[in-house]
């Protein structure tokens, strides 16, 4: 508890962005930064709750509440309302490998089942975050801290987004030998190549990378493995291969047309922008533009969003983006979506604000369905054909969707992309090591083990538990990392 009336005292405050019609003109991140007074006075409203929901964990209701790496935030709140800033770093590593990372793009669920919006607005746990440790990398209190001795075991770690990461820092810590596999270019996985530089500027991956690697984890770039080198040849040299080779497989949207010139995956589109910009600047050109055309986002989520800023930084003529849930209401429904669940409020994320701002409304469409795409005769997207839908969910939790006649609209569109997410981990690695696989196509580990059909071999982050958020990949790649641990030492493990 930082002091029992701070809620009460002190409102809910936010950094400010910069100006979206500024923003769009560049690639940087746009979020400004509070003062160590506002940030101390935003600490100060973490209440006395009793049982605090912020670092639960769970799933509810398809959605996550509280936070899955269990941070004890009500602790680093307090820190900070008192000034102990170093201490508080101590308190958010204790739990959080990336908090750089997780302070920028996670969603914060923790903030959604926060006590204090029960009746307000909840304390600012992100930002405070973000804050924390950027403070600390400012300060130079985050150097390197390679183990004092080593065990003798080597392990591969295959994939380099945040589950692989986790898991390779916290079995170095442990004293292993730890090489990280990465068919990229560069590290980072997802954060370096599928989250765009104005959320996550690629310095800040490359910096925990570096330090990562002066505490002695090695790095592999440009190695698929399958590939260039068979999965088989880890299994018979390593002591352990933790596979977190994500979920990259994209869903399938196979419908009239779908084949034309103009119609790409969400995932193409934006690591070759990614790519382009930290090779060149984008002056090489090797990535899809959206420059001068209308564009078409399929797609309401996180990486759809990403795609509508990205069309926008490259100069599209206009923008929409279509999702086939409904439009959600402007308070939390306490029935249907009551605490501590993620709220489903009605927002304008980033990119809808700038959408919003260049060309007056937001981009999105609600409970819309393409149909066909319709090209020239030279095969180039020139259309999108769509129908409104009505979606409904029977007693088992599957959905169906019914068109609404006479909604039949028609939409100028040269770039069309499908960002509707992924079907599981492409079956390379699965294939050659004979790996058993659930309904779903991820990859079977057992329950809390990681363990997967195949001895040696573990798997965490998207590659098991499907796609889904950056902080439950940090939270799996922690967890297979004490279970690795302790298959390699017998059985025990100091990892927390």
């Amino acid at each position: 508890m930082s002091t029992p009336t701070g809620f009460m005292e002190f409102t809910r405050q936010l950094p400010g962005d910069r100006s979206p019609l500024e923003r769009v003109q560049d690639w940087q991140e746009f979020h400004k930064h509070l003062t160590d007074q506002e940030l101390q006075r935003q600490g100060a409203r973490c209440m006395d709750c009793g049982t605090p929901y912020c670092h639960t964990g769970m799933e509810m209701s398809g959605g996550t509440s509280g936070c899955p790496l269990h941070n004890l935030i009500p602790e680093w709140n307090h820190l900070v309302y008192r000034g102990l800033w170093r201490e508080a770093l101590d308190r958010l590593h204790r739990t959080n490998n990336f908090p750089e990372f997780t302070g920028r793009v996670c969603p914060a669920p923790c903030e959604g089942s926060c006590t204090v919006g029960l009746i307000g607005q909840p304390v600012t746990i992100k930002t405070i975050e973000q804050a924390i440790v950027d403070r600390g990398f400012d300060e130079g209190w985050i150097v390197p801290e390679p183990p004092a001795r080593r065990t003798g075991r080597r392990v591969a770690v295959v994939g380099s987004g945040p589950a692989g990461l986790a898991c390779a820092a916290q079995l170095n810590k442990a004293g292993h030998e730890v090489t990280v596999y990465e068919r990229s270019d560069r590290i980072g996985g997802l954060l370096m190549y599928g989250i765009p530089t104005m959320k996550l500027d690629k310095a800040v991956v490359q910096r925990r990378v570096d330090l990562l690697a002066a505490e002695g984890v090695k790095f592999v770039t440009s190695t698929e493995i399958g590939k260039d080198i068979m999965a088989q040849q880890l299994v018979e040299q390593y002591d352990a291969v933790v596979l977190c080779g994500g979920a990259t497989k994209p869903r399938q949207f196979e419908i009239e047309g779908s084949h034309l010139q103009g119609v790409h995956y969400a995932m193409p589109y934006l690591n070759g922008t990614i790519k382009s910009y930290l090779d060149s600047g984008l002056r090489d050109g090797q990535y899809i533009s959206a420059a001068g055309k209308d564009v078409i986002v399929i797609g309401g989520g996180d990486t759809g969003s990403d795609c509508v800023a990205t069309a926008l930084r490259h100069g599209c003529r206009s923008i929409t983006q279509f999702g086939t849930h409904a439009k959600a209401p402007l308070e939390r429904d306490s029935l249907v979506n009551p605490w501590p669940q993620f709220p489903n409020v009605y927002t304008l994320d980033y990119a809808q604000q700038e959408a919003k701002a260049l060309y007056g409304h937001d981009p999105r469409e609600f409970s819309i369905m393409t149909t066909r795409f319709v090209g020239d005769e030279q095969g180039n997207l020139q259309e999108l054909h769509t129908v409104q839908i009505q979606r409904s969910v029977d007693a088992a939790g599957r959905k169906s969707y019914e068109p609404v006649p006479g909604t039949e609209r028609v939409f100028p569109a040269q770039l069309a992309l499908i960002a509707i997410g992924f079907d599981g981990p492409e079956a390379t690695l699965i294939d050659e090591l004979g790996l058993e696989t659930d309904r779903r196509s991820n990859v079977k580990a057992r329950y809390g083990q990681y363990s997967t059909s195949v001895d040696k071999v573990f798997t965490a982050g998207d590659m098991r538990r499907g796609q889904s958020l950056v902080v439950w990949a940090i939270q799996e790649g922690r967890d297979a990392a004490r279970e690795v641990d302790k298959y390699l030492l017998t059985g025990s493990s100091l990892l927390p």
